[in-house]
């Protein structure tokens, strides 16, 4: 965890920096530069931050403290991540109107079976990876300010004058991180604000790409389950089974990408033991899967990232028609 901590900080800044000092001349390696970055943001999001804000990393608190602000460091807050994620979507994983995971912000878009059915969503396999694509460009720019509302609304905020402490917190957050990455990069070197520009918005671009099919892959793919409550608000099966019946694996045996991915590609073990540090998934999935067949409950598993894929395209297409 350490070595990967590193090696994905260092992947996201190098490459900034080099722009930033006007090392190279080639406006067209000034954008893959800011492209590799973007694959240091997925990295950061999905193998450190992610296990630190579940209190999974580490049993030291300060570290732990530090560790889940490396979100911030990308321009998000980590408060507003940890109330969508940990409360909402761990939760109420798969549960339209709650888990926030599979509520898209616009009518383009069509995630749960319960959700209203527009005419263009029977495209929406077509367009979903653009939408895909600007995740983090919109987090960075709006999408907190925009969710603070929304969890005061609901109490997850719970005073009005927390709400606008929290307001206030995003100034220098978004402030400190424009700086670093456009202004700085723009000032110091001779590329245009064009080129810096491009550069930019292809990085999210990357991020926001692979952070969104990753988690995309656990829950919207063939064989998912999407449960609604009853008249009481209850949920049929206890929460472990709703776990096993709304989160799959992909690409179980591919040693890079559980690397790479945080150990995302073995999501049915994080839904269910989320403190417990991802580079144990593998071993533990072997334990659940055994103990899912001893109790005949549901364990999904694509066998590959491109599988994976392919029914996440499928699904797609079933929830754009009626």
């Amino acid at each position: 965890m350490y070595v990967k901590t590193v090696i994905m900080l260092l992947v996201y800044t190098i490459p900034i920096v080099i722009v930033s000092l006007d090392l190279i001349t080639s406006s067209f390696l000034a954008i893959l530069l800011y492209a590799i970055s973007g694959l240091g943001i997925a990295g950061i999001g999905m193998g450190i931050m992610h296990d630190a804000n579940h209190g999974a990393y580490t049993n030291n608190p300060k570290m732990s403290y530090l560790l889940g602000h490396t979100l911030d460091f990308l321009g998000c807050s980590s408060q507003m991540w940890k109330y969508q994620h940990n409360v909402l979507h761990h939760t109420y994983t798969n549960i339209h109107g709650h888990d926030e995971d599979i509520s898209a912000p616009l009518f383009l878009l069509r995630f749960s079976p319960h959700s209203k059915l527009y005419k263009i969503q029977k495209y929406q396999h077509y367009y979903v990876w653009l939408f895909y694509g600007i995740l983090t460009l919109y987090w960075v720019v709006a999408k907190d300010f925009v969710k603070s509302a929304y969890y005061y609304k609901i109490g997850l905020i719970p005073s009005k004058k927390a709400y606008r402490i929290q307001l206030l917190k995003f100034i220098p957050l978004k402030l400190y991180y424009f700086t670093t990455v456009v202004f700085l990069p723009y000032y110091f070197s001779s590329f245009s604000f064009g080129t810096i520009l491009i550069g930019f918005l292809v990085m999210h671009f990357v991020a926001g790409l692979l952070l969104s099919v990753v988690f995309q892959l656990a829950h919207v793919v063939p064989n998912m389950e999407f449960p609604q409550a009853d008249g009481d608000d209850q949920i049929e099966e206890n929460w472990y089974i709703h776990q096993l019946q709304t989160t799959s694996n992909f690409s179980p045996k591919n040693k890079f990408l559980c690397w790479y991915l945080g150990g995302l590609t073995n999501q049915v073990e994080h839904h269910l033991f989320p403190k417990i540090c991802h580079v144990h998934y593998p071993k533990l999935s072997q334990i659940v899967a055994q103990t899912a067949k001893d109790f005949s409950v549901p364990y999904h598993v694509n066998k590959s990232f491109f599988s994976a894929l392919s029914g996440h395209i499928k699904i797609l297409k079933a929830l754009g028609r009626k």
